[in-house]
């Protein structure tokens, strides 16, 4: 049974990031990626080598891809039980702009979360 379920974080435009790189990744890598996720998922709390805190409340996935030439990040945070999956990166060069953009991505996440409670709590009275 899952600890945690992964899903995708929708930009406001409606775009899925994490989906649309896993879609740009060959089969056989993404399904790497995509069981590393899995072994977060059902193993909840993961440490390394699989999983690790980055900073601010985000974490990376870790996955060996090209045939175990180029690491591949998939960034995420917890939110509720869910994984949110807010960024993918393959390759060391672009981590630090790549941890950037999903520590933004979740602080995005976390506003969208406020406000919709907010319009939850001012329907039930």
């Amino acid at each position: 049974m899952k600890r945690i379920v992964a899903t995708f974080f929708v930009t406001a435009d409606g775009a899925e990031p994490v989906k649309e790189w896993l879609k740009a990744l060959d089969k056989k890598d993404r399904h790497i990626v995509g069981s590393d996720i899995a072994v977060v998922e059902f193993g909840w709390p993961v440490g390394m080598p699989t999983c690790r805190a980055v900073r601010d409340g985000v974490r990376e996935v870790r996955s060996s891809i090209k045939n175990g030439k180029v690491e591949a990040r998939t960034y995420f945070a917890i939110d509720h039980g869910l994984m949110i999956l807010l960024h993918g990166e393959a390759g060391k060069d672009g981590q630090p702009n790549a941890i950037k953009l999903a520590v933004q991505r979740w602080k995005e996440h976390q506003e969208r979360s406020k406000r919709m409670t907010k319009v939850d709590k001012g329907k039930s009275r």
